[in-house]
């Protein structure tokens, strides 16, 4: 799994841009003779084990884009491309799901069923590819999907778990307002686009602690201000974009309108206009509680766990809900934080990284409900047809 992991973490590709890594998972599954699609929803892999027994499906599923970011860490294995990382552990998530694949097909005789490796392009960058890919039947015939996600701000033995929402819908939204520029001498005979933004950007900050409920979580964060001009010049137009994260349909669709009020009431007040775009991400990932529960049962028994942690939602969003919404099934989090590091960078972030060891507690984890589910149906359809 380390080798695997390393070759794939100094080969990142970025979301959508996905070539040889695909063709590296697929070539993977081929020797050792699954049924395997490419191309999948644009450049998913999709390979399939056919259990030696008839029983159930089990779908699992790993992303392998990468991130624009450049690495700081100073690896052997470093990133060898200028400028993209694998910077959230997917190329971890990758290796895990290849060397599982690899020894469930050792006990494809004995196998009650059958277990499908989602192999998934672009969970980086909406409109993601989890989406393009069950289109086009990733998961036909799947009863149950399990997925996880390597955590480095967890401790390694730590497997995060949660009933319900689990990780936000994840949107974002820009303002490009329109104002008049001039002479910054004779601010006077302008519409200060700038003045008109950073009023908005105030305002917009009230929509979360005065008009959603404080029982429900929400974030409204602008995460870029452009108006650049010479220093003596008074910009007529500024764009603002940000995100919205929530978890509720009704706070989403209520933060959304919010937004293009507040926009309009306050270039209203400066004779200026504006355009409004926002636009809808991932939905929120939730668990269902049946399988949820399953897993943290199984973990119990996992050779590396060491704690089970019901843990608090995350802000963050993921485009696994789209499988969620379709199928049975949870998304739990592997902890990948080493005791022994000075400092723990967090995901998305120039010098993140996983300890290894993580990524077989995940496999163990990710195997043992595999074969547990299929065990435990097996069982089920035998009592049924006495």
């Amino acid at each position: 799994m380390v080798e695997i992991r390393r070759y794939l973490h100094q080969n990142p590709e970025l979301s959508f841009e996905e070539v040889e890594t695909p063709a590296y998972i697929a070539a993977y599954h081929k020797k050792l003779g699954l049924d395997v699609r490419t191309n999948v929803g644009g450049r998913g892999v999709v390979a399939t084990l056919r259990g030696g027994k008839p029983g159930k499906t089990v779908a699992l599923r790993a992303d392998f884009d990468a991130l624009p970011i450049q690495e700081e860490n100073d690896l052997p294995y470093k990133s060898k491309v200028p400028g993209v990382m694998h910077a959230c552990g997917h190329d971890g998530h990758t290796a895990t799901l290849l060397v599982l694949a690899k020894v469930l097909a050792e006990l494809k005789e004995e196998l009650e069923g059958n277990v499908v490796f989602i192999h998934q392009h672009a969970e980086e960058l909406a409109p993601g590819g989890a989406l393009p890919m069950i289109e086009d039947g990733c998961l036909d015939g799947v009863d149950v999907i399990y997925g996880t996600h390597l955590w480095a701000t967890m401790p390694k033995g730590t497997i995060g778990y949660r009933t319900g929402p689990v990780m936000a819908a994840a949107d974002s939204f820009t303002i490009k307002i329109q104002g008049k520029g001039g002479h910054g001498a004779q601010p006077h005979k302008t519409k200060d686009s700038i003045v008109i933004g950073a009023q908005l950007v105030s305002h917009l900050q009230q929509i979360v602690s005065r008009r959603v409920n404080p029982l429900d979580a929400a974030v409204v964060s602008v995460g870029a201000f452009e108006a650049k001009n010479a220093f003596n010049v008074i910009a007529d137009t500024a764009k603002l974009t940000g995100t919205v994260r929530t978890f509720k349909e009704d706070v989403r669709a209520a933060i959304e309108q919010e937004i293009d009020r507040i926009a309009k009431g306050t270039c209203l007040a400066s004779d200026a206009s504006y355009e409004y775009v926002y636009r809808r991400g991932y939905p929120p990932v939730v668990n269902h509680k049946k399988d949820t529960e399953f897993v943290v049962d199984v973990a119990k028994n996992v050779p590396g766990v060491q704690q089970l942690e019901e843990i608090e939602p995350q802000m963050g969003g993921e485009d696994y809900s789209y499988y969620l919404e379709r199928v049975p099934g949870t998304f739990f989090f592997t902890g990948a934080e080493d005791a022994t590091w000075k400092e723990t960078y967090p995901h998305h972030h120039p010098k993140f990284k996983i300890n290894e060891d993580a990524l077989l507690i995940a496999a163990k984890l990710l195997g043992a409900a595999t074969l547990s589910y299929l065990k435990q149906n097996a069982e089920k359809k035998v009592e049924l047809t006495k």
